[in-house]
């Protein structure tokens, strides 16, 4: 029996999972939701009808025009949005202006405890009659160094546990490279296999071959929508758009850079964003800092290996300065999960004293109420190591190695936790 609502959006089944480790830390830009449905509209696939506001009156302008019932969307780069009332359908004017005043200003945070992030816009659209509700997306496996394209006949709120609780229902096939690799017959193939229903089958096919041509054409790295609807009068339409495009791509994008700009990350990493830094938001309490990727990223491994949850990736890149270590310390501190920060130094180009006098000006300058724990080595180190000792600083501690640093860093934020 055919339903007058619309789905929530849920984390990608692949975000984080079936993407290379090497993907969660590259540089990546999100589309909001409208984003991604104007970019599958320019490329033929069927979306609803809708139009973004960023206002209250434009936003009930919007619904007039549309026509009730319609929906009204926060517009905020996370899933959990239905669930946390960001997501609210109106019959009416009044309902339509009661659902943006609501919306727009409200902060939501991820179920996941990303954020939160505040509502600056929303996207009404009309009330889709749902039929059926599947799932689809196109990623980029690195590993394979294929797309991989992924279809379900169990979409909706719930596709993740769906997935994890029966993997056969959710159909993959890569896609080899080269135009016309992903043709109807192709994507015919997926829609058989997943088991959709044989009456819209050709048209679910269709809609594939054009996300995947969306996906090429973008320089995507994931295209997913859930739920792909089927209406009670049997048409097939994409009900939202979850889209990333590579950002060192974006010079031959500039249609999806300009949709892009000014749309806000997550807090900490549009801090770093502004401030120059290279940030990853993960989701831990620990925080991390070092100098060069290839440290972080070893930092990373000993921190989960002794015990501990890093909260994010940030470099600060070679030849850091006191400044950049000062604007490091904001933004990690500024994360309410982080109960500990750990500083992993080598010196080479970065000198360890520079280091040193960053942290001891950050805590002049930012309320740090943290335990932090710094391993200096390299260029300078003794004389970093003199100004830590000559400043002490309260909840400071310093190791000698790696590991030493991580178990400490780790036995830290459990206490702080805990306490």
């Amino acid at each position: 029996m055919a339903t007058a609502r619309h789905s929530d959006d849920c984390h990608a089944i692949c975000s984080g999972r079936a993407q290379a480790d090497s993907d969660t830390l590259s540089r990546l830009l999100d589309l909001l939701e409208y984003q991604g449905k104007q970019l599958f509209a320019r490329h033929g696939v069927p979306v609803p009808d809708g139009k973004p506001a960023d206002n209250v009156d434009d936003a009930v302008a919007a619904a007039e025009e549309i026509g009730y019932p319609c929906v009204i969307k926060a517009q905020v780069l996370i899933g959990g949005r239905g669930k946390a009332g960001g997501i609210k359908v109106a019959e009416s004017e009044p309902e339509a202006r009661g659902a943006a005043e609501a919306i727009l200003g409200m902060d939501i945070t991820g179920p996941h405890g990303e954020g939160p992030f505040k509502v600056r816009q929303v996207w009404i659209e009309g009330a889709s009659q749902i039929a059926a509700e599947y799932y689809a997306s196109i990623i980029l496996d690195r590993s394979a160094k294929k797309s991989l394209a992924m279809l379900s006949t169990m979409g909706g709120m719930n596709v993740e546990e769906i997935a994890d609780k029966d993997p056969e229902a959710l159909v993959r096939q890569y896609i080899e490279p080269g135009e016309g690799s992903f043709g109807t017959k192709e994507a015919g193939r997926l829609a058989s296999d997943a088991g959709v229903d044989e009456d819209v089958r050709e048209k679910v096919a269709e809609l594939l071959v054009k996300l995947h041509g969306a996906f090429d054409a973008s320089d995507a790295t994931l295209i997913e929508v859930n739920p792909l609807v089927v209406t009670k009068d049997r048409d097939v339409v994409a009900l939202d758009a979850k889209v990333t495009i590579d950002d060192s791509a974006l010079f031959r994008q500039e249609e999806v850079a300009e949709a892009g700009e000014g749309e806000a990350e997550d807090p900490q990493e549009q801090m770093a964003k502004e401030k120059g830094l290279t940030y990853v938001k993960l989701d831990g309490d620990v925080g991390i800092l070092g100098n060069g990727a290839g440290l972080c990223m070893s930092t990373l491994d000993v921190v989960a290996q002794a015990g501990g949850s890093p909260a994010n990736f940030l470099d600060a890149g070679g030849g850091s300065k006191a400044e950049a270590i000062i604007d490091a310390l904001e933004v990690i501190s500024s994360d309410d999960k982080v109960n500990a920060i750990l500083f992993n130094i080598f010196g080479g180009i970065t000198r360890c004293d520079e280091v040193a006098r960053g942290i001891i000006e950050a805590y002049g300058r930012v309320d740090l109420d943290l335990p932090l724990v710094v391993r200096l080595d390299g260029t300078n180190s003794a004389e970093g190591l003199r100004l830590l000792t000559d400043a002490d600083i309260p909840d400071l501690h310093v190791e000698k190695t790696m590991l030493g640093a991580a178990a400490k860093v780790v036995e830290l934020a459990k206490a702080k936790a805990g306490g």
